[in-house]
């Protein structure tokens, strides 16, 4: 008979997306109150000092998008689980920030490795509780492993300046030093990329960290702790806490937090902001996208609908790059773009993640399919013209299903609820544009500001463009300009908060502190001594 500390985690996932957490863990001492439960099937735990734990908490289901039932349940966080993995993080702290970086950089290789191994199956997790299709899912993994390669070259990123007799016998130099205990917060849309964006980064700068992914698909960041664990980073320098506002509000106000990244809604991305600095926090806070693609009439049609049909609607349009708005120019651009689009349209699969010829699958929830034909029927009242309308899809066999098929409007004005707010669903607006000048000032006026693409053969339009737009990220010719590893990702307006943007050298900055030393030596005679040629341990 299992005492009353201790928590039992099922391990009876699909093969083929199993984690092998420890069969018993103990609560750690300020979890000492909370009521064990019993553990359903598949339930995803907590991941605290290395440990898979399971609190008092309530559960929340955890679905399958493809089919509606039901798939795992998740564990929700009490401020007491919060508690105890940011003590957790505390105390690892000392030793993994005075690790030499170098060693490190070694354990994220090994991360590294391991991810590369277990990209499919981390894949196929991901699809059973997003819904996206596979191909696109080792697409996000295979991101998220780019940050990490990059994270691995931390020995090189964290090199100070150094300034030699600024005065007579004085040095000058400057180094990084870890920011403290630091959290992220991350969307349900990229469970493995986007937590990949800060966690690698700042434990390479090390830091410790505490991970709050979605509560709709939790079970990858548990995935990716245990790889953690196993590539040799030491318990507690990465805790994971499944939760709601409950959990977020508890990483905000904790005084041991010292920073926190957060990709979601921009009415959420404004509240950790303001939470985040009246606690005295750094804070990056990523919010909401209204991407609008402009098409030139000299641009390449055929190049154009292709990467539009894919940007619109790929990953069932739940992308902060994706391309909900398109903007041709003229009225000759915009009935042939028109046209061509719903020739493409009535060509687009929809289906389930196993079904390789799938585009596109299911959005996450069935309240977001009916927040979605609820835009859908309100652009019909707001006047645009309806011409595709995806509203009644349904696969057979999979009818509980949360599909929704591809729609498009045209006819699309600027002062339409439906343009000026986020949809984030399969959806595609037209808003024609008689000028480049008019063109340009419809993201640039936006009240979001994170991506946006030009398709066009004319490089000074082109070049204008990039250097007018009041957008944070521009694509020329490229309909999902996001940034590669060594760059940075943000963007501007209302789809970002803070003074520092997501992965590159940005997230180094954002993720360390500096320190300047000013240094004077005594004079006096130099003794010998022997030497030693000095080795990296």
């Amino acid at each position: 008979m299992r005492g009353a500390g201790e928590v039992v985690y099922d391990r009876r996932l699909p093969a083929a997306a199993r984690i092998s957490f420890m069969a018993v863990a103990k609560f750690p001492p300020e979890l000492s109150s909370a009521a064990p439960r019993a553990v359903a099937a598949e339930t995803v735990p907590h991941w605290i000092g290395g440990r898979a734990l399971i609190g008092g908490g309530a559960r929340l289901p955890v679905f399958n998008p493809a089919t509606g039932a039901v798939a795992r349940e998740v564990a929700l966080a009490t401020s007491a689980e919060v508690a105890a993995a940011v003590t957790s993080a505390k105390a690892a702290l000392p030793g993994w920030s005075q690790t030499p970086p170098v060693r490190r950089a070694r354990v994220l290789a090994a991360f590294c490795a391991l991810l590369n191994e277990q990209r499919d199956a981390l894949a196929r997790l991901i699809t059973s509780e997003h819904g996206k299709v596979f191909s696109d899912a080792q697409g996000e993994v295979t991101r998220g492993i780019e940050i990490v390669e990059f994270a691995c070259g931390i020995p090189q990123l964290l090199k100070g300046g150094f300034t030699d007799q600024v005065s007579t016998g004085i040095d000058n130099w400057t180094m990084r030093q870890p920011v403290g205990v630091v959290a992220g917060i991350t969307p349900f849309n990229f469970p493995c990329m986007v937590p990949c964006w800060m966690f690698p980064l700042a434990i390479a700068c090390g830091n410790t960290f505490v991970l709050k992914p979605s509560e709709r698909d939790p079970s990858a960041a548990v995935f990716m702790a245990r790889l953690l664990s196993q590539a040799g980073l030491p318990d507690g320098v990465f805790n994971v806490v499944q939760g709601d506002k409950v959990a977020v509000d508890a990483l905000l106000e904790h005084p041991d937090v010292r920073a926190l990244s957060f990709v979601g809604s921009t009415p959420i991305a404004h509240y950790i902001y303001q939470r985040g600095a009246q606690h005295g926090k750094r804070v990056q806070a990523l919010g909401g996208a209204k991407n609008h693609m402009v098409v030139m009439p000299d641009a390449d049609l055929e190049q154009a609908v292709d990467a539009l049909i894919g940007a619109a609607y790929g990953s069932a349009g739940e992308r902060c790059m994706a391309l909900p708005v398109v903007v041709p120019v003229g009225k000759k651009t915009g009935d042939e773009l028109r046209e061509r689009m719903v020739a493409e349209i009535e060509t687009l699969k929809v289906g389930v993640s196993t079904d390789t010829a799938a585009q596109y699958g299911p959005v996450v929830t069935a309240a977001h399919r009916r927040r979605v034909a609820d835009y859908i029927q309100l652009g019909v009242e707001e006047g645009a013209e309806l011409v595709v309308d995806g509203r009644d899809f349904s696969l057979q066999g999979y009818d509980k299903g949360f599909f929704i098929g591809p729609s498009m409007f045209d006819q699309v004005k600027p002062d339409m609820r439906t343009y000026q707010e986020e949809i984030f669903g399969p959806v595609l607006q037209i808003v024609r544009a008689d000028s480049f000048e008019e063109a340009v000032a419809l993201p640039s006026k936006h009240q979001y500001g994170n991506g946006v693409a030009i398709f066009t053969r004319n490089g000074r339009a082109a070049r204008e463009f990039a250097a007018q737009v009041n957008v944070g990220m521009v694509g020329i010719n490229v309909p999902i300009p996001v940034p590669v590893a060594y760059h940075t990702f943000g963007g501007w307006k209302r789809s970002a908060f803070g003074d520092t943007n997501q992965h590159g050298m940005e997230g180094v900055r954002f993720y360390t502190k500096v320190k300047t030393i000013t240094a004077r030596w005594p004079e006096g005679a130099v003794e010998d001594s022997a030497f030693v040629i000095p080795t990296m341990k």
